[in-house]
């Protein structure tokens, strides 16, 4: 599976456009976590247990996005983007999305 940011894929055709793809995961704070974060925030410094939680919120977003593409029968997908939003206090959504295509 070819994932892009772009509306396009050099060198090859779209030969059709399957429509809007998603894929989102919501993700609750740990307590353990913040308290490490909380100590990192008094001496500064990146809160690596978020990055991380992130980083793995990202790709389980990603991975869900590509399963509905696969499901579609698309072998590409195009114009990728990543958001996120508080569903509640301490609970944060990660969304991808992009449209999913056949290329020649």
């Amino acid at each position: 599976m070819i994932i892009t940011t772009t509306d396009d894929v050099p060198g090859r055709n779209i030969k059709q456009t399957l429509g809007l793809v998603k894929g989102s995961t919501a993700r609750a704070r740990n307590v353990g976590r913040d308290i490490i974060a909380l100590a990192k925030n008094v001496v500064g410094g990146e809160v690596s247990e978020y990055t991380k939680l992130i980083g793995e919120s990202r790709q389980q977003a990603l991975d869900r996005m590509t399963a509905e593409a696969v499901q579609m029968g698309a072998n590409a997908i195009v114009g990728v983007r990543f958001t996120s939003s508080a569903v509640s206090q301490g609970v944060s959504e990660i969304l991808a999305f992009g449209t999913a295509v056949i290329l020649e």
